[in-house]
């Protein structure tokens, strides 16, 4: 006899759980509310155990309230899921919206099978995920700091001729006199809140390195390392964010999941295609620079051609690229010719998964510089596809 699945709805808010039961087919659901605290939460689990008569599915929007609900409902018989809130469907003359209406919703949509899952991270993952965002909020805030005191001196028509940000720098801003208390006490607190942010900033930076020599972080990183552009932190930060390469089927999953595609307007025999949409997973958590930080850190160095440099590029990483050659080369490529056409760009042959963009980009004026944001673009897309497809095929 076919076993009658209870589907359950659940909106979550910092407070209150707003539920709704559908049982089997039936077409109304049953519905109530209780407090979002662990107590609450374990007798909900014990009412649905009761009042179904087979298997229960529960789903929530992933949100605020992160994965703990989830945690505290997964039992034998309940299968709890984390939905992507930005990929439910919706109705367009749709007007109304209440908790309890939210919550019918996603009873609904999950009987059908038209929601999609989030994967939840384990409580491990999730702790080195907080303390890989920690590091970024220490560095947005260095940044801050360093800001406020720049642009006190620039109101005072100070300007330093060298590199700002060194220890001459600082040696230089101590020299200054200044007329009023006031303005040196202003200076001391800046220079202050630096100092303690970047003391924050090498503390953090210590501690993913000490995770990055662990289980089961060190062969990942290892192989990240491999790629030009990606160090311990910007590999732990990646690795922290996304979990396991392999747990997106292709290369192509991966871009989708980074918001790395292009958007599409097609109808009938009109196609039109549009920028690369952004909407997916920042790989670090969005800020002023747009998100993204660690692939666009490193797509704008694998994007470089050779004799053309816009920064300075340490002996490191010239050491670790040359000895990636060996490493990345002697990976198998399984004759999946979709790994193939990611590394190459479609090329077969000798140039076959090798990432290569030649010269900049130049359509405006002939300046690299100018197009260079369309050139991390790209090198962002090939790139993090090549790197996908080289570490799964390393893990299998």
């Amino acid at each position: 006899m076919e076993q009658v699945t209870t589907y359950v709805g659940i909106d979550a808010h910092k407070k209150d759980l707003f539920v709704a039961m559908l049982i089997g087919a039936a077409p109304t659901p049953v519905t109530w509310q209780l407090a979002n605290e662990a107590g609450a939460v374990r007798r909900m689990v014990r009412k649905l155990e009761r009042a179904a008569p087979g298997p229960v599915h529960v789903f929530y929007e992933a949100g605020p309230c992160g994965y703990a609900l989830q945690r505290q409902m997964a039992t034998g018989r309940i299968a709890c899921d984390v939905i992507a809130p930005a990929l439910m469907p919706r109705k367009p003359g749709e007007r109304v919206k209440t908790n309890r209406r939210d919550a019918r919703k996603l009873a609904e949509l999950g009987r059908a099978g038209l929601l999609t899952v989030v994967q939840p991270p384990t409580p491990a993952d999730e702790a080195v995920r907080d303390l890989a965002r920690a590091r970024d909020d220490a560095r947005e805030d260095l940044q801050r700091c360093r800001h406020r005191l720049g642009k006190l001196l620039l109101r005072r028509g100070l300007h330093y001729s060298g590199k700002n940000w060194t220890q001459a720098h600082r040696r230089w801003v101590d020299s200054l006199t200044w007329t009023h208390a006031a303005e040196r006490a202003v200076v001391d607190d800046y220079q202050l809140a630096i100092d303690h942010t970047e003391a924050r900033l090498l503390e953090l930076d210590a501690r993913l390195a000490e995770l990055a020599e662990q289980v089961p972080y060190r062969e990942p990183v290892g192989w990240l390392r491999c790629f030009r552009g990606i160090d311990t932190l910007t590999a732990m930060l990646i690795l922290a964010e996304l979990h396991d390469f392999r747990r997106f089927g292709s290369a192509r999953a991966l871009m989708a999941f980074l918001g790395l595609v292009p958007g599409e307007d097609s109808s009938a025999e009109r196609h039109r295609r549009g920028r690369i949409t952004k909407m997916g997973k920042c790989v670090g958590p969005p800020g002023p620079g747009g998100g993204q930080l660690a692939l666009s850190t490193s797509a704008s160095r694998r994007a470089r051609p050779q004799g053309t440099t816009y920064g300075p590029t340490g002996s490191g990483d010239r050491d670790r690229g040359q000895s990636a050659t060996a490493v990345v080369s002697t990976v198998p490529m399984h004759g999946r010719r979709e790994q193939a056409e990611v590394e190459g760009g479609g090329r077969s042959g000798a140039g076959a998964g090798r990432f290569h963009l030649g010269r900049p980009a130049t359509t405006r004026g002939g300046d690299p510089r100018r197009d260079w944001p369309t050139v991390t673009a790209c090198a962002r897309r090939e790139g993090d596809g090549c790197t996908s497809a080289r570490i799964r095929g390393s893990a299998d």
